[in-house]
């Protein structure tokens, strides 16, 4: 049974409202920290890729009992519509009925805010904290940098506020301390699809639609209400890029141009584009993520992601499934909780920040070309029939518990396999042969 603790969390997002749920229910007292005002009370929009649940996602939420809440506000998408030129190619995601789910992050975080205050939760909302003393656990909090603040000691901090943590600031100020980030040269635009006027999805709802164009995309994610949240991703700078498009004709020009099947579904296009900020992607990596028994970040206060492989949530709730696993191995030895816990999470952490760039690619670029998708048909058909043998990169990430390293060191053995049976004469042709079939079989057997 654990000693209970007096425990601040900073940071209301997903990551932390969860956490909180899971700390009050293994018996602390919890407080959660946010400078911004209660989500609840404002209309959220603007900056917002939607959320992709996989079974990550869900295994932290049924872990605590939350799953079938979430689930009710939530739309399976089982592939994805690759929209090209005057076609829709469908590309199924992993076995039969396996899919990722759409959610609305405003409208989760919400809902998750919610469900920790049901279990006791204190939260505090338009609460700067601006340092933390790391050896006693002691928030500074006040209205400015400058001015006054107050201290608020606790048992432990967990930060979990994001890619720019101010908890993290503070650690990265001590020596022996590892830190990076790297931007894109890529940024990203919300846009928006609205219902029909009967309230129905104007494209198919259960798919991941993505307008692959090189340097630049356009994805849609279906909402409850009938309506899509769409992101275009595109350069800030040359030829199609954000810097490109400074009026409204340009916008409607490169629209009619380049994503013409969008037109009519985007009917506020240029208010919209204009509207809403273009934000940045930023991947972080730090280490450590703890300092003693006292301070730990989780989710992208210690490695934020791009969001090119849905992955970002499901990380940040897997640190938590992790940290738990520690919690309940390691009773009251917080030390050893915390040192476990990084350990544990921080190769997973790099592996999926690798692996989401790579998608970046992949989703740009390669789902649009033809010989990709006759790739993806081989492999798939080999994993139905061989499923011991063959699960695909895609579906270890996102539809299986097993450690991210292990997804990314066995996709690059599968990438290499497949580029030989690519390279094999009339591929298109002989694709679902028993030739390719043990073709494969020799490989992997090597």
């Amino acid at each position: 049974m654990q000693k209970s603790q007096k425990i601040a969390i900073v940071g209301s997002g997903l990551v932390g409202s969860l956490l909180a749920i899971y700390l009050k229910k293994a018996g602390h007292t919890v407080h959660v920290f946010d400078r911004s005002p209660d989500i609840r009370l404002i209309n959220f929009s603007g900056r917002s890729i939607n959320l992709a649940m996989s079974h990550r996602g869900w295994k932290a939420l049924d872990g605590v009992g939350i799953g079938d809440e979430v689930r009710k506000i939530a739309i399976p998408m089982d592939k994805r519509a690759i929209h090209i030129k005057d076609k829709i190619n469908f590309q199924h995601y992993g076995k039969e009925g396996e899919s990722i789910y759409s959610i609305s992050r405003g409208t989760l975080n919400r809902k998750m805010i919610d469900l920790a205050e049901a279990t006791g939760v204190e939260f505090f909302f338009e609460q700067r904290i601006w340092d933390v003393t790391l050896v006693t656990a002691t928030l500074h909090i006040g209205e400015t940098e400058r001015g006054e603040w107050q201290d608020l000691k606790y048992d432990m901090v967990f930060g979990a506020d994001g890619a720019f943590s101010r908890i993290r600031h503070r650690m990265q100020r001590q020596s022996m301390f590892n830190y990076s980030q790297e931007f894109l040269n890529t940024g990203y635009k919300e846009l928006n699809i609205p219902a029909n006027a009967d309230g129905s999805h104007k494209l198919d709802k259960n798919s991941f639609h993505i307008w692959p164009r090189g340097s630049y995309m356009l994805i849609a994610l279906p909402n409850l209400d009938g309506s899509f949240t769409c992101t275009l991703f595109m350069p800030f700078e040359g030829e199609n890029s954000f810097a490109s498009l400074k009026e409204r004709k340009d916008v409607e020009a490169f629209f009619e141009k380049n994503l013409p099947d969008t037109i009519d579904v985007i009917p506020k296009l240029a208010e919209d584009f204009f509207n809403n900020p273009t934000s940045t992607l930023v991947t972080m990596k730090c280490f450590p993520w703890t300092y003693e028994d006292k301070i730990a970040l989780i989710g992208d206060a210690c490695h934020a992601i791009v969001p090119f492989y849905g992955q970002g949530m499901n990380a940040g709730f897997e640190d938590i499934s992790v940290l738990y696993e520690m919690i309940e191995k390691y009773d009251n030895d917080w030390i050893t909780i915390f040192s476990e816990y990084e350990k544990s999470r921080k190769p997973n952490a790099d592996a999926i920040a690798e692996l989401s760039y790579r998608n970046f690619m992949e989703m740009s670029t390669k789902t649009a070309d033809e010989k990709f998708l006759l790739q993806k048909k081989i492999e798939k058909r080999f994993s139905d029939k061989y499923p011991d043998k063959w699960l695909p990169m895609y579906s270890r990430v996102t539809f299986s518990h097993n450690p991210y390293t292990e997804a990314l060191a066995i996709g690059d053995q599968q990438n290499a396999l497949m580029d030989e049976i690519m390279k094999m004469e009339n591929i298109e042709q002989i694709w679902d042969s028993e030739l390719v079939e043990n073709k494969i079989l020799e490989l992997l057997s090597k």
